[in-house]
């Protein structure tokens, strides 16, 4: 599929082709929300802890006699009805660890690419350079791109001056082509990435 590629200015100047197999291909749903699922599981840390009964701070003697009180049978004051009692089935630290097949993370990136290409929400810039790192620079730039939404801006490689330029703005998003993800692919509205960056992307998913 052809689609323009714009100066900062917002200036069409040239078309490009893209990989078919990667932006123009029929979504699969499932795989895209199998993915999302996996990656924010395991963002999850899983180490939130709660003590049992045998782990609060306490005395381990009989609270009260047995027999003879008129009061219900207690055999410890750490049970999990008392204040200060432990917590009964709470939460122990695990791993939500979820685990995916590599061809079908790569199913799920390009179904998200062909869902934003298919809604004409990705830009592709000739080059993206700042000479020195200034908010007000990317701002226009937005501006000439009109994007009226949020946006994540593909970088193909580490470039100072256009992360500290963007990373101050509350809807714009920066990411290295290589770390690709269908969190941030399907999170913000608009995807914005330089040719250099189309070229990283078509590598490893071409």
């Amino acid at each position: 599929m052809q689609v323009p590629v714009r100066n900062i200015a917002g200036e069409t100047v040239e078309d490009i082709e893209l990989n078919d197999n990667i932006f123009a291909i029929e979504p699969n749903k499932a795989v895209m929300h199998q993915a999302l699922v996996r990656q924010l599981a395991n963002a999850r840390q899983g180490t939130h802890n709660s003590q049992t009964r045998g782990e609060v701070t306490g005395t381990t003697a009989k609270w009260f006699r047995q027999k003879g009180t008129g009061r219900a049978r207690h055999g410890s004051r750490k049970a999990p009805i008392f204040v200060g009692g432990g917590v009964a089935h709470g939460p122990k630290p695990r791993s939500y660890k979820k685990r995916m097949p590599k061809k079908m993370r790569r199913l799920a990136l390009r179904s998200a690419l062909s869902v934003k290409a298919l809604a004409n929400q990705i830009v592709v810039l000739d080059d993206l350079q700042f000479q020195v790192p200034k908010t007000r620079e990317a701002l226009e730039v937005l501006d000439n791109l009109q994007i009226d939404g949020s946006a994540v801006v593909l970088l193909a490689e580490r470039n100072e001056n256009v992360e500290k330029s963007i990373r101050n703005l509350s809807d714009v998003k920066y990411l290295r082509a290589g770390y690709l993800n269908v969190r941030d692919l399907l999170g913000f509205d608009y995807v914005i990435m330089p040719k250099a960056s189309v070229e990283v992307i078509e590598s490893f998913l071409g």
